[in-house]
């Protein structure tokens, strides 16, 4: 039986988005992802595979180290899935040209996923980078 839409979103955050388990990104994302990623009103799409998606999240955890997600809203309807999430993490890594601080950082960001046949197909992300970069630049003084 196909997992719900909201059971596939949720398992990829607890076991991939999470750090715990990023090689496991093939179980819940298409060979394939359209990732739209909106940045200062900016919109960027991209291909994203599964083993992107895992280098991407190894790339966090040298940045943040054992960072950890709280998954503060998750509503799901038909095929998109909404989540809003707090990524707390240690500063341990160059991030945007900002040495590492070894200070707390705190990213609020928010996707809708579509899912298709058990498997994350499509993607909207929004990060608060200028809240990022102010806390960089805040831990750098």
């Amino acid at each position: 039986m196909t997992p719900s839409p909201r059971e596939v979103v949720h398992q990829f955050f607890n076991l991939v988005r999470s750090g715990q388990q990023p090689d496991a990104a093939h179980d819940y994302m298409a060979e394939t992802v359209l990732a739209h990623q909106m940045t200062a009103e900016n919109e960027t799409s991209v291909h994203r595979t599964p083993i992107n998606y895992a280098d991407h999240v190894r790339e966090m955890l040298d940045t943040y180290g054992n960072f950890q997600i709280e998954i503060q809203e998750l509503l799901a309807q038909d095929d998109r899935v909404y989540v809003r999430w707090k990524q707390t993490g240690i500063h341990v890594g160059e991030v945007d040209g900002f040495p590492p601080t070894g200070k707390l950082v705190i990213e609020i960001a928010s996707a809708v996923y579509r899912v298709h046949q058990g498997k994350i197909v499509e993607y909207w992300i929004q990060i608060d980078r200028e809240g990022i970069r102010a806390q960089l630049e805040r831990n750098a003084k």
